[in-house]
């Protein structure tokens, strides 16, 4: 999970913190010590841990920490604060044309995920309500316009493609005349890269640039490069000037020394993050919640965000209404392990909860396999069997059990987290009811 060895180590260190009813300077001067070799070891800046650590020394020796009832609480809080900073603060959003037409141009390295995210893009616009088509100008990699083609059409988004033709400039003005022909309001341009920078690629982009004026350039880098992606944007924004940054594979960087340094390094934010391949695995990047998950208080905002996304609104009226009757199936357990593999699967849920940080990939996996093999057993069953639990009596198990692959253990093991789930949600029902009736009667 993103940033797992750094938060480890963190919350080493304020459990340290927590375990004093008072603090020393010295107490307070091995902590950050051992803040400084964690963000080291996670490959962060060595001048922006250098300034980190400074602001936190400062204010935490305060007076009035050291004398503070909760004097620990009071340095993570400072620690938090500090980290949003570095972060960028708040969430930076995309820059759109005040009226019409708005054009964003992806740069970067080959490698990164230019492509890739250049679609993850266009379905993010076509949530908020934008029309978006994508423009493919890498003019030196053919198979970068078949990947473009692929992702595009996964996403429902049109690609605009000149194949013939090796001006990207050109390319990219013709898209966007294109674009707003067909009534389109949005263009992506995924333009070409390098396996490092040079000076032909950076005035390729200048011209691309030139001719159509984007309102947003953002760079794409990835985050498991560490200081080499820091130093790409940097370079990228002296050559060319950009408005924001795109850091894929976050989900596969334990360490976070790009995410923590490039803000600080370049002035440029980070506008959004990748955290998986799927296409709709491209999430705002916002410096609040991201330090929550590295500090383990997890990130309960982007947990509601992504339960409301998975939710299907219909089908909770229906289940609302059958708990009412106390009629939950075992299709509506399938239905409720089913959101949960909409919001990424378990490993994303808990990543997102307090304290989620703490689970070992071990024990995720672990619990993948058990829900895999819960919902063999489900689909094992005849539908009678799954509206009707009562049903399975022993030699119904047997031959469920046969059916999935496992043992009667196992089946009766699935039937029981149903019953045990059946009660709980009984039991919220009947508290939102007595809710609801204890504020009819001004209780």
């Amino acid at each position: 999970m993103a940033f797992e060895s750094l938060s480890e180590k963190l919350n080493g260190v304020f459990k340290k913190l927590k375990g004093k009813g008072v603090l020393s300077e010295n107490d307070i001067t091995e902590a950050l010590r051992e803040i400084r070799l964690a963000l080291l070891e996670a490959d962060v800046n060595y001048k922006v841990v250098k300034d980190f650590i400074e602001t936190i020394k400062t204010k935490a020796l305060g007076e009035e920490i050291l004398k503070s009832l909760t004097p620990g609480q009071q340095v993570i809080k400072i620690v938090n604060d500090e980290l949003v900073a570095l972060l960028g603060s708040t969430s930076s959003k995309l820059t759109y044309a005040s009226s019409g037409f708005t054009t964003i141009m992806l740069v970067g390295l080959q490698g990164t995920g230019k492509t890739t995210t250049a679609a993850k893009l266009a379905a993010y616009l076509t949530k908020e309500g934008k029309k978006p088509m994508l423009a493919a100008c890498d003019i030196y990699r053919p198979a970068a316009i078949d990947q473009l083609e692929v992702v595009g059409a996964q996403v429902g988004v049109p690609v605009y493609t000149e194949r013939d033709n090796k001006d990207a400039a050109q390319i990219a003005k013709n898209a966007a005349k294109e674009a707003e022909r067909k009534g389109l309001n949005a263009l992506i341009i995924d333009t070409a890269g390098r396996l490092h920078i040079d000076e032909e690629l950076m005035e390729e982009l200048k011209r691309v640039k030139k001719e159509v004026k984007p309102h947003e350039i953002l760079l794409v880098v990835d985050a498991m490069t560490g200081q080499d992606a820091v130093n790409v944007a940097d370079s990228f924004h002296k050559a060319l000037g950009i408005d924001g940054i795109v850091m894929t594979k976050l989900d596969g960087d334990t360490r976070g020394g790009a995410a923590l340094s490039v803000k600080a390094v370049t002035g440029r934010p980070i506008k959004f993050i990748g955290m998986g391949e799927k296409l709709d695995a491209l999430e705002v990047f916002y410096p609040d919640r991201m330090a929550g998950r590295i500090l383990g208080m997890g990130d309960v905002l982007g947990f509601i965000e992504k339960a409301t996304e998975a939710a299907d609104l219909t089908k909770a009226a229906e289940l609302e209404k059958r708990l009412s009757k106390n009629q939950f199936t075992l299709e509506d357990f399938l239905d409720q392990m089913g959101q949960v593999r909409k919001m990424g699967g378990l490993s994303k849920v808990l990543d997102m909860m307090p304290g989620g940080g703490k689970v070992t990939e071990d024990q995720i996996d672990k619990g993948e396999q058990e829900f895999r093999r819960m919902e063999a057993v489900i689909y094992s069953m005849t539908p009678q069997e799954r509206k009707e639990p009562s049903l399975l009596n022993a030699s119904r198990r047997k031959r469920i059990a046969a059916g999935a692959g496992v043992t009667v253990t196992a089946v009766n093991s699935l039937i029981k987290k149903y019953e045990d789930t059946k009660k709980m949600m009984k039991q919220l029902n009947n508290a939102k009811t007595a809710k609801k009736f204890g504020k009819r009667f001004g209780f």
